[in-house]
């Protein structure tokens, strides 16, 4: 194999593939580029860690095709230390692969082609057009609810719900729930003899880290998934990003959710974060090795008293607040809390609540919410206090 190419359009390549290296698999085809020189003048690049990968096609000087694997971190790291703006790269017979760019050369071991895994089936029938701007939303709107290695393996991800006309996304852990809904044109090219679109899986939480880093905030900017029924794949311009699905039937969130809570609290959103990333500084600082979590909201005739008590301090605040119901004193993990008021896309913040031992809901409050085909709810577990 023997190519040419821009360095500047093969390190900006070699950027996204970097996310699905493995780089702690016992195989070392799984820690390199799959690259593949085709005539005329094309060049396939393609990571995979044997859950997610990547695949780029950009424009090379081929000069001699072939199909060889080479170390992702040494080769990124020799293309950045490289002068001049176009590189040849060639591999000999004995599996040695040579960069040159002008006077210099660097050298190192390659492996063949066909030690590369196999690779999924990259198109299916099973498919619809949809803008990433977004799919990139509602990712960072729900992926702080996602399970961390939770026992169920089901909600370690994201659920992901295609509709005729609108795409739902739940996550959810044993404190947490938040369920984002968004009507939307949705375009079906491939619909298998169905006139209508109806899907659901669940995507692992690495991939919806990655697909956050790869979509486009771009509101004209589309993506066309392919979805199997093992796998999941997303053509993002140039660039093929294809993962596992989570295997399993998600949970029924619907039926967990409570919708008749007695007590609301409407509040500016920004105001309340700003009091609650003061409560922060008590409640996320360690001592001993332990993080007292926890803040304490105290609604009384229409006041918020937002308090946290630790080792090294405490902190109290009061915000006069729209409060209907009973008066109420509750406390929550406050990381979480902020987050899930966060990802909430409004200027003002209703939080629903029934007693201190019930979980408390967190919508968006704006006239004509509903009717843009917008649909945003943050279900969050209290924590027991002794004091």
């Amino acid at each position: 194999m023997k190519i040419i190419f821009n360095r500047s359009a093969v390190s900006s390549a070699i950027a996204p593939l970097m996310y699905t290296v493995s780089g702690k698999s016992t195989l070392t085809s799984v820690d390199g580029i799959l690259i593949e020189a085709k005539f005329p003048d094309t060049c396939v690049l393609t990571t995979f860690d044997l859950d997610k990968g990547i695949r780029i096609t950009i424009e090379a000087k081929v000069l001699e095709e072939g199909s060889f694997i080479i170390n992702a971190q040494k080769f990124n790291q020799t293309l950045r230390v490289m002068d001049g703006e176009e590189i040849m790269l060639e591999v000999d017979n004995k599996m040695v692969a040579s960069i040159i760019s002008g006077k210099s050369s660097h050298k190192m071991s390659a492996l063949a082609g066909s030690d590369f895994p196999s690779i999924p089936d990259l198109v299916s029938d099973r498919s619809f057009i949809i803008g990433q701007s977004i799919v990139k939303k509602m990712f960072s709107q729900v992926s702080f609810a996602m399970g961390n290695n939770d026992q169920r393996n089901i909600l370690n991800g994201t659920f992901v719900k295609i509709d005729d006309d609108s795409i739902t996304m739940v996550a959810c852990d044993s404190f947490k729930l938040a369920k984002c809904r968004r009507a939307t044109e949705l375009t079906n090219k491939n619909t298998n003899g169905k006139d209508y679109l109806e899907y659901a899986f669940i995507v692992p939480a690495k991939t919806v880290n990655d697909l956050s880093r790869l979509l486009s905030d771009d509101e004209e900017a589309l993506t066309q998934i392919y979805v199997t029924r093992k796998h999941i794949v997303f053509v993002i311009g140039e660039l093929t990003f294809f993962s596992r699905l989570v295997d399993g039937e998600y949970i029924d969130y619907n039926r967990i959710i409570v919708t008749n809570h007695p007590i609301t609290v409407i509040e500016d959103k920004t105001r309340l974060l700003s009091a609650l990333e003061r409560a922060a500084l008590i409640t996320e600082e360690k001592v001993a090795g332990n993080v007292r979590a926890h803040v304490k909201l105290n609604v009384n005739e229409g006041i918020l008293r937002i308090s946290a008590i630790s080792a090294i301090g405490s902190t109290y605040d009061e915000l006069a607040v729209e409060h209907t119901g009973n008066d109420i004193v509750i406390a929550f993990n406050n990381r979480f809390l902020i987050d899930s008021i966060r990802s909430c896309d409004t200027e003002r913040v209703m939080l629903s609540l029934t007693s201190a031992l019930n979980s408390m809901n967190i919508t968006p409050v704006e006239n004509g919410y509903e009717e843009k085909g917008v649909e945003e709810l943050f279900m969050l577990l209290p924590v027991r206090t002794k004091d």
